[in-house]
C-alpha cells in the first residue's frame, strides 16, 4: 500500500500550489479538490439547503480518492482530504447552523466509518499563513469559495483539535508566511521528512 501525504490548512493557505510544487521535484500521484466538478458545490453556494448533499458528497470523494491512491503505484499527496474536510469543513458548516446535529452526526458516522476501512495518512503537512494573505489569496480567486477569510480562525481551531490528535512522527508543521513562489523551503522540508 503507498504512502499517502495530504497538505492541510485553510481555504487559501496554499495547498494547491504546494502540491504542485512537491510535484515538480519528485512523481507523485496527486488527488485535488476538484471545486468545479462537485455536483452540490454550486447549488449549497447559492442555498445551505444542499450542505448535508454537499459534505456527504465530498466525504465520498475524498475516501475514493484515498482508496485509489492507496493502491496505485506511486507515492501519493492529496490537497486537503478526508480528514479535513470532516475536521475542518464539516465542522464550519456545523457551526454556521448549515448542518443540524442529526445531519452533523450522520456525516460524523461516515467520516468515522471510512476511516476505520482506510488508513489515516501518512504524513499531514499543515500550513499556516498571515491572515492578511488568506484574504488577499481568497479575494482575487476565481473558484468556488465555501469558506472566508473570517472563517479561517474557527477553522483553524477544529483542525486544531483533529492535529493534536496525530503523533507528531505523522505531523509536520509549516508556516509559509514567508515561503517562495516555488515553495522551495516547503518542498524541501516535506521531501527530507520523506527519507527520514
Amino acid at each position: 500500500m503507498n504512502k499517502l501525504i495530504v497538505i492541510v490548512g485553510p481555504s487559501g493557505v496554499g495547498k494547491t500550489t504546494l502540491a504542485r510544487a512537491l510535484c515538480l521535484k519528485r512523481e507523485f500521484a496527486i488527488a485535488y479538490e476538484q471545486h468545479r466538478e462537485r455536483p452540490f458545490q454550486a447549488l449549497f453556494k447559492r442555498d445551505p439547503k444542499y450542505a448535508l448533499a454537499n459534505q456527504l458528497d465530498y466525504l465520498l470523494f475524498r475516501a475514493e480518492q484515498e482508496r485509489e491512491l492507496r493502491n496505485g503505484t506511486l507515492p501519493a499527496l492529496m490537497d486537503g482530504g478526508l480528514d479535513l474536510d470532516f475536521h475542518g469543513f464539516t465542522q464550519l458548516f456545523r457551526a454556521h447552523g448549515w448542518l443540524s446535529d442529526e445531519e452533523f452526526g450522520l456525516c460524523r458516522r461516515f467520516y468515522e466509518h471510512t476511516r476505520s476501512l482506510l488508513p489515516p495518512p501518512d504524513l499531514v503537512v499543515s500550513l499556516s499563513v498571515a491572515d492578511e494573505t488568506i484574504r488577499q489569496r481568497l479575494a482575487k480567486r476565481s473558484r468556488i469559495n465555501i469558506a472566508s477569510s473570517e472563517d479561517t480562525a474557527l477553522f483553524n481551531s477544529f483542525v486544531a483539535e483533529w492535529l493534536d490528535s496525530i503523533p507528531a512522527s505523522n505531523l509536520l508543521r509549516l508556516d509559509v508566511s514567508d515561503e517562495s513562489a516555488n515553495y522551495s523551503k516547503s518542498t524541501k522540508a516535506i521531501l527530507e521528512r520523506l527519507t527520514e
